[in-house]
């Protein structure tokens, strides 16, 4: 392994030619950091779902509703 010049984080891999980060805290707060926003996503993703169920409910108690007033007519 080659350091990389200007930082002493990262070393080259002579076999791949990549570059690999060698500081195991920084990687450690960025799989952190992706855990976070793929949480905050998939949560997004739940209250979206969440909405569109309910629009679909009002919307069927309103056409139950108007048939029933038209019933009762």
């Amino acid at each position: 392994m080659y350091k990389v010049e200007g930082n002493s984080d990262l070393v080259r891999d002579p076999k791949t030619n990549s570059i690999v980060n060698t500081n195991s805290l920084e990687y450690e707060k960025y799989v952190a950091r992706r855990k976070a926003s793929t949480q905050s996503h998939d949560r997004v993703e739940s209250i979206e779902d969440d909405l569109s169920n309910l629009k679909n409910e009002i919307n069927e108690i309103k056409s139950l509703l108007k048939e029933l007033v038209t019933n009762v007519k």
